[in-house]
């Protein structure tokens, strides 16, 4: 079950890396080429609100990784152990 809860860690952040990829193309979009300061305020403030998703969909997906050798190991030292 334990193990269950790591992989599902590890969806959990690559749906968040998805989600932001969605918002980065819906909201951010491709740079303008000559923008005015307001629209080049908002291209950073949504490239950045992507860039957030990104990062944070990265870092809760590396923990579940990093977390399934550990309830792997914990796991066979029960059955070893009758618990």
């Amino acid at each position: 079950m334990r193990f269950i809860k790591s992989i599902c860690v590890s969806v959990l952040g690559i749906v968040i890396v998805i989600m932001g990829f969605v918002y980065d193309v819906l909201f951010a979009g491709i740079p303008y080429q000559d923008p005015t300061p307001e629209l080049q305020a908002r291209y950073d403030f949504h490239s950045s609100v992507a860039g957030m998703f990104y990062k944070t969909g990265g870092i809760v997906f590396l923990v579940g990784l990093v977390a399934i050798p550990f309830i792997w190991k914990r796991a066979k030292k029960k059955k070893c152990h009758g618990g």
